[in-house]
């Protein structure tokens, strides 16, 4: 063969080979080198390619063997992360930074939004907050969340056992060491007994949950953050109670409960509105949860002064607000459906529901009442925090 005809055939395969690569698409982990995130803001990560496994490193400590890793971090600093695909046909190492920095905007540390505002029936329902005829579900969540957002503190009823609600803050709340947020309720010490916390506990069991699909909507799955009672041998977990609309407002509500048991929630001559929500349609309320023992004991024996005592901790209006460390919660003492302690980075959403069915003379059903919420890794000089 000719020179110039080899060197034609070697240039058009040449040509050939460059149009076909042409052809190949170049294939993208999906993951930037840099990313800018505010402090206490989550910032997703999903690779395009998949594998065996998956490492995720921040600054060389593994934090995951998930394929898709959500970051997060209160302090501002630039960190590295690197992400080793591991498998043996198609093995990739990737690295990219992250800067954290402080908020155009500065946080709240108070609650920005609620969610949900869903009470069992009770003496102060209708009333706190307001109910006024036609209002809907949102009018109510609505009013209960201009009554403890920010630094409103206007208290707001749960009803008896089961009735909750659910806010959130205007960022996630860091899991740090120690307390993470406080809970403000209204609960007093008697004076008889000085030695013995005890008086008005109405205690509310906090649940919490992590927006791991960032969709700003509490539909991820909840914890209970376990208190001082959770392994008492008298407390009953997946318990469920059903309070049924009365025929006529001046009658007591009936309920009855997953145990087989079945009672009254009593009107009383000191409130004489409707107990039970009037901007629900449903004949019945269904809540469910774990219960704790009843606190409340008749001192006087013949139902004339009831005395509420306080559990050890872990509970909304279980203690009086001055005591900053009994109102307050630490994420780490989350455990899932099954009790197992789960870790969290941190939390989006809160729930609390009141979690005592019982009723005290004429002091009425015990219902768990709030007025507002802190994170408190952010600090504040508002003196009302005290």
């Amino acid at each position: 063969m000719q020179a110039r005809q080899l060197d034609f055939i070697i240039c058009a395969a040449a040509l050939c080979l460059a149009a076909s690569c042409s052809e190949i698409p170049t294939v993208s982990l999906g993951i930037d080198d840099y990313y800018r995130v505010c402090r206490m803001q989550k910032l997703p990560l999903s690779p395009a390619l998949s594998g065996e496994r998956y490492e995720w490193r921040v600054d060389g400590s593994l934090v995951s063997t998930d394929r898709e890793y959500i970051f997060l971090s209160a302090d501002e600093e630039l960190y590295t992360i690197t992400l080793d695909i591991i498998d043996e046909l198609t093995p990739y190492h990737h690295q990219f930074t992250v800067s954290v920095q402080h908020e155009e905007v500065e946080y709240s540390p108070y609650i920005s939004r609620v969610y949900e505002y869903c009470p069992a029936p009770g003496q102060f329902v209708n009333t706190m907050p307001q109910y006024e005829p036609g209002d809907t579900s949102d009018d109510m969540v609505r009013k209960a969340e201009e009554s403890i957002s920010g630094t409103n503190d206007i208290m707001i009823t749960l009803g008896g056992y089961g009735g909750y609600v659910t806010f959130g803050f205007d960022h996630t709340v860091i899991n740090r060491d120690g307390y993470d947020f406080r809970v403000w309720g209204n609960c007093f010490y008697e004076l008889t007994e000085p030695d013995v916390a005890g008086g008005s506990a109405e205690p509310g069991i906090v649940m919490v949950s992590y927006d791991a699909n960032c969709n700003g909507v509490p539909d991820d799955e909840w914890y209970e953050l376990a208190g001082s009672e959770y392994d008492n041998s008298l407390t009953v977990h997946d318990y469920a109670i059903t309070y049924r609309r009365p025929s006529d407002d001046s009658l007591d509500i009936s309920w009855t409960d997953s145990r087989g048991s079945e009672g009254v929630l009593p009107k009383n001559m000191y409130h004489k509105q409707p107990y039970y929500p009037q901007w629900v349609a449903a004949e019945a309320l269904t809540f469910s949860g774990s219960l704790l023992p009843p606190n409340g004991i008749d001192k006087s024996g013949s139902g004339t002064y009831y005395v509420l005592y306080s559990y050890a901790w872990g509970y909304v209006d279980n203690h009086p607000n001055e005591y900053a460390d009994l109102n307050s919660f630490d994420i780490d003492n989350a455990v899932d459906a099954s009790g197992r302690k789960v870790r969290l980075p941190g939390i989006d959403f809160v729930r609390v529901y009141t979690a005592v069915n019982q009723v005290c003379g004429w002091i009425g059903e015990t219902s768990t009442e709030l007025s507002r919420a802190q994170d408190l890794n952010l600090q504040t000089n508002d003196i009302k925090n005290q």
